[in-house]
């Protein structure tokens, strides 16, 4: 819990993973948010505060959503745990935002039945200009029947999934505009020519590189790159907190990101 005392009115959020890295970032963002007070952060080991806020034992979340009763939740750690978080926020009746990827069928599954009885936003990446990217992704395709697709991304050296999930998210996005693309295959190697309905993904894992995605679309001899690249994380933490301050008054159901956006929340 906060050091400080919640003013009257703020958006009272809970963050899990309050040791990762975007957890910090989640809660570090809400420090600087007049309207946003962190009322409960958790992690699976024991850490120092971040940003002024104390940091609990994850084990101790239902007996902290119970006793603190935040607005939200907002968690960015791995499946497991996010599907146990959403139970815990189903149990609760708090809502979750949650931008954890890697997530299987069956997890994602247990995220949509948490649904059933809260709020639930899952998104794949929190940043604005990843919104646009993926319309515009959608229109190119759309617009350019025929022409080869091929994506590209990079992230960190230390990211476990691969592709990532905002990657897979742009997959979709492809396979939905153009009917004739229906196989991802992940890079090449030795006698690999291209063969219809063939959709090229790279996943590239190096130093602090926080994400890069790239969209190249080939043919008629012509190309078109579509790209987006995340300066800092801060800019998926502060998409979260606009998630997390839309969902909070919301019915339960299940949501993305893009529901945010053509809402209009600033």
């Amino acid at each position: 819990m906060s050091d400080a005392g919640d003013p009257a009115g703020d958006l009272r959020i809970a963050v899990t993973g309050a040791g990762g890295r975007m957890g910090r970032e989640v809660i570090e963002a809400a420090a600087d948010r007049e309207a946003v007070a962190v009322a409960v952060a958790v992690n699976r080991t024991e850490i120092d505060p971040v940003a002024g806020v104390a940091v609990n034992d994850a084990d101790d979340l239902d007996e902290l959503l119970a006793s603190e009763a935040p607005d939200v939740l907002v968690d960015f750690t791995g499946p497991d745990s996010a599907v146990a978080y959403a139970e815990a926020c189903a149990d609760a009746g708090v809502p979750l935002v949650t931008g954890t990827t890697g997530f299987s069928d069956a997890q994602v599954d247990s995220l949509r039945a948490a649904s059933d009885a809260v709020p639930v936003l899952k998104a794949s990446n929190f940043a604005r200009g990843v919104a646009a990217l993926r319309r515009a992704v959608r229109e190119a395709a759309a617009a350019l029947p025929g022409y080869d697709v091929e994506l590209t991304e990079t992230h960190h050296n230390a990211k476990r999934d691969a592709p990532s999930g905002t990657a897979k998210s742009i997959l979709d996005d492809v396979e939905d505009a153009r009917d004739d693309l229906d196989e991802r295959v992940h890079g090449r190697e030795g006698d690999a020519p291209r063969s219809p309905g063939e959709v090229g993904v790279h996943a590239r894992r190096a130093g602090d590189v926080t994400g890069e995605h790239e969209v190249l679309l080939a043919g008629n001899r012509e190309t078109l790159e579509l790209t987006h690249r995340a300066g800092d994380r801060g800019v998926f933490a502060e998409g979260a907190l606009d998630a997390a301050a839309w969902l909070a008054d919301r019915d339960p159901g299940w949501y993305g990101f893009g529901d945010v956006l053509d809402a209009g929340e600033k």
